[in-house]
């Protein structure tokens, strides 16, 4: 967890660092951070789950140089789809039984994918991170130590280091009306994304209740604590 004053005073923080380092502060620390995506707009983070940019997670996985050994046939009963792009599982990850998973796909060191999961195309699985039973991933970025442990889908988001999202949480990542996804910063700011399709950056250390939805551009500040049962919208912090 997050020291409690960087939360207290992210909105100083703010005028002094991209959204990016605001939201998600460890990745600064290039000692944990191995084999995660590369942001090259830090005031954009989202910007990476859009299939037209250059440096999109999709495109970046496609270009991978990374040599693992391992095997796809290891389990019979997981089903691998490398139609789109090409299919990365460290040694140390352990898969259930009817998992699948589709490429583009990154799963790194002691990652837990747990039985009947369903890794969608851009699914970037960080070290230490656990997708578990009936959890749905698609083009999201799970940082190292996230879990989606339980009937979760997450939609074109991002989870931050050591983020915990608890059973029956869903990220949407859809508006009803097909608009682009709007969100608001800590200055009240509103941006337009430029995405159909976003679901939410949730900070370095958040915990999120169980059965909570998320609408689509929900932004949360590292260290956040979200009750059970809630629906959640633009920018939050605990007070």
């Amino acid at each position: 967890m997050l020291d409690k004053k960087n939360v207290i005073h992210e909105s100083n923080l703010r005028r002094v660092m991209p959204l990016m380092d605001l939201i998600f502060p460890q990745l600064a620390d290039n000692d944990v951070a191995v084999h995660i995506p590369f942001w090259p707009d830090k005031e954009s983070p989202w910007s990476i789950l859009s299939s037209e940019e250059e440096y999109s997670i999709i495109n970046q996985m496609q270009n991978m140089k990374i040599d693992f050994d391992n095997s796809l046939e290891r389990n019979k009963n997981i089903s691998f789809d490398t139609s789109y792009g090409p299919i990365y599982i460290h040694p140390s990850a352990e898969i259930g039984e009817y998992v699948r998973i589709e490429g583009p796909c990154f799963i790194g060191k002691n990652v837990e994918i747990r039985h009947s999961a369903y890794l969608r195309k851009g699914s970037w699985i960080c070290d230490n991170s656990i997708v578990g039973h009936s959890s749905e991933i698609k083009n999201s970025v799970l940082l190292p130590g996230s879990k989606a442990p339980h009937f979760n889908y997450v939609g074109d988001s991002i989870l931050g280091f050591n983020v915990n999202i608890g059973a029956g949480v869903k990220l949407s990542n859809v508006r009803n009306d097909r608009r682009n996804i709007l969100v608001s910063i800590d200055n009240g700011k509103r941006i337009d994304t430029g995405l159909r399709k976003f679901g939410a950056l949730i900070g370095d250390g958040c915990e999120i209740g169980c059965n909570v939805v998320s609408n689509p551009g929900t932004i949360l500040v590292p260290g956040t604590m979200i009750s059970p049962n809630e629906t959640l919208n633009g920018w939050i912090k605990n007070n």
